[in-house]
């Protein structure tokens, strides 16, 4: 199992909707998150992309000076960036950060912001215009060389002068709920992602995409995106996922979805549905909370309880046949800790490395006592 985390370049806080217990994003608060990453026993940390983030690929460049083993899940946008450019990025950075850049394909599911950003296509044709823009880019990595005519997009001659450390490129990962979606992942992706359903529907989404890819003579490996509120005691997690939303009102909620259903996403669309906007049953199946969902976009659902129960759960996931799960928690820097320290033990990661026995976890008591390590039950 490989836990990635989330780098919060559109904000974090203590509560959803509201500035009470906001906490500026800037660059110290996000090395910090980083190097936590970094060291607990993440294999890395995705950055999103949008209008209401900081650019992804800057942040992420100014974070590989101070970590040495993370890897960065970074989005490519087709019809923002040119395939050609998003190459020379990808392999630059995959160079300079030592072969740690993951590639996330976003192609966007909000009609507005894409106007905004020039892109004035129909959702079949954003799915379209992603086809051949990993054509292209998958052929420059590998090839060094791209020569494409297609529908939206045309290169003649294009060249990739310094390839990337992975070969051939570094991995695709590609969420996309819609069935051209899928069959762009079957076509393309290493990896597809889907935000945290139940699992009943994820083992759907992953049987039907498996058969695709199959039958194309290819193999995908499977993630999960979701939130995560572990603690002590369940009580404890579920205190702490109704004070995530304590000042949430019915006025930002009501807003808030008004945005939502005006996107063209069907993973945002099933999202919703897992809620309705209300607030009446929230927990959609045990352990499964969809309170975030009432005011985030994207992922809107996170996994809350104790430390043996959200392995549980996260192993029923892996069951089904997820091996990446992508989590987050706010606010980030105290959640990654959180995750490491009560949830890590219960889980099979890997690459995780043993901690210490020169310098053991926990306080010496007495001067010279060494603490006590708790059964993991």
């Amino acid at each position: 199992m490989n836990v990635f985390w989330f780098i919060p370049t559109h904000g974090d806080s203590r509560y959803l909707g509201v500035t009470t217990g906001g906490r500026e994003v800037n660059t110290p608060y996000l090395q910090q998150i980083a190097q936590a990453v970094d060291n607990l026993g993440f294999t890395g940390a995705l950055l999103p992309t949008g209008r209401s983030c900081e650019d992804a690929w800057v942040v992420a460049s100014s974070l590989i000076p101070v970590t040495s083993r993370m890897k960065f899940l970074v989005a490519v946008r087709p019809g923002i960036m040119s395939p050609t450019n998003a190459a020379r990025m990808a392999a630059t950075f995959d160079r300079l950060s030592n072969g740690r850049l993951l590639i996330n394909v976003v192609t966007g599911g909000d009609p507005v912001e894409l106007a905004g950003d020039g892109i004035h296509l129909s959702h079949q044709e954003r799915y379209e215009l992603t086809d051949e823009y990993l054509t292209i880019w998958k052929d420059l990595m590998e090839k060094g060389e791209a020569n494409y005519s297609g529908t939206h997009l045309e290169v003649s001659g294009a060249k990739q002068l310094y390839p990337p450390v992975q070969k051939p490129y570094p991995p695709l990962y590609f969420g996309g709920s819609s069935e051209i979606g899928q069959q762009i992942a079957a076509d393309h992706v290493d990896v597809y992602l889907t935000w945290g359903e139940p699992p009943k529907q994820v083992e759907e989404k992953i049987k039907a995409v498996k058969k695709l890819a199959e039958e194309r003579g290819r193999k995908l490996r499977f993630g999960l995106r979701l939130h995560v509120i572990v603690r002590e005691t369940e009580q404890e997690a579920w205190d702490a996922a109704n004070n995530l939303i304590k000042y949430v009102d019915d006025d930002m909620i009501a807003s808030s979805q008004e945005v939502f259903s005006r996107m063209d996403s069907v993973g945002q669309k099933r999202m919703s549905e897992l809620h309705r906007g209300r607030r009446d049953h929230l927990e959609i199946r045990p352990n499964l909370w969809a309170g975030v969902g009432l005011v985030r976009g994207g992922a809107g659902t996170a996994l809350v309880g104790d430390p043996e129960t959200v392995a549980k759960r996260m192993k029923e996931y892996e069951d089904i046949g997820i091996e990446t799960f992508i989590l987050s928690g706010y606010p980030h820097l105290e959640e990654a800790y959180r995750v490491s320290e009560l949830l890590f033990p219960h889980l099979n990661l890997e690459g995780m490395r043993p901690s210490s026995i020169v310098s053991p976890f926990g306080e010496i008591m007495a001067n010279n006592i060494l603490p006590q390590k708790k059964a993991v039950r």
